[in-house]
């Protein structure tokens, strides 16, 4: 199994924007279902892990660095 280059409180960039406008989410719970805040308006979504996995373009912010 290899380990997910993501984790909790990351930002990160889909593929298609919000229709905020903005493409920065935050990861706000994980799990078989991971929900995502979008930075720019607050409004969060809960995806299944292989559709959002299949979605994420890049990892922007790791919660490590902040």
């Amino acid at each position: 199994m290899e380990k997910s280059a993501y984790k909790l409180h990351d930002i990160v960039e889909m593929k298609k924007p919000h229709p905020c406008g903005e493409n920065r989410w935050q990861i706000i719970r994980l799990g078989m279902d991971i929900r995502i805040k979008c930075t720019g308006c607050d409004h969060s979504v809960m995806i299944p892990r292989r559709k959002f996995e299949s979605k994420l373009k890049k990892v922007l912010v790791s919660a490590e660095e902040a």
